[in-house]
């Protein structure tokens, strides 16, 4: 499995895009991540946009970015509620402190703009919040996946298999 050993969270909250967690969670899965969802600690279980529930294995104020080699951030409009959260941002903060892999799709971009790591950064997201990133600092470009040292952002849902790719790859690099 060419993630054997590797761990990893997904982030969940309320309102998230069901694509854009459920294929990283089964991707990093399939190649032999073990993949802990993590929540805000509002609620054990969070609604995607379309109703899907997901039930987290813990919430955001019990990990450490020390026991987990990346993170990935969903879009929807849980970024918007995730960055409400403190713990959540400094979670996304350490990994990216730690030269570990942040992956951040669609929406995913407010949670970097939260945790002030997009400055001098070249980025992308979903058209409608690229000024957020670009007022954070970022060089926004318009590809389906771009990645800057440990950070991996993407546009959305349609570019899912190569952003998994790139996630993938990151993750493999990583020691």
């Amino acid at each position: 499995m060419e993630l054997k050993g590797k761990k990893v969270i997904v982030l969940a909250e309320e309102m998230y895009n069901e694509y854009e967690l459920w294929y990283p969670y089964y991707r990093l899965k399939e190649a032999g991540a073990d993949v802990t969802l993590v929540g805000s600690g509002s609620a054990q279980t969070y609604k995607a946009k379309s109703g899907l529930e997901v039930n987290v294995d813990t919430s955001a104020d019990q990990v450490s970015a020390a026991d987990y080699d990346g993170i990935v951030i969903p879009g929807g409009y849980a970024p918007d509620r995730m960055r409400r959260y403190p713990s959540m941002v400094k979670l996304v903060k350490d990994f990216f402190k730690a030269g570990k892999v942040v992956a951040a799709i669609c929406h995913a971009g407010w949670m970097l703009a939260s945790a002030e790591i997009v400055e001098g950064k070249t980025v992308t997201c979903f058209f409608s919040i690229k000024d957020d990133l670009i007022h954070a600092g970022g060089n926004y470009v318009d590809k389906e996946v771009v990645v800057d040292g440990n950070l991996i952002t993407s546009r959305q849902p349609d570019d899912l298999p190569a952003f998994m790719r790139a996630v993938i790859e990151g993750l493999q690099a990583s020691s």
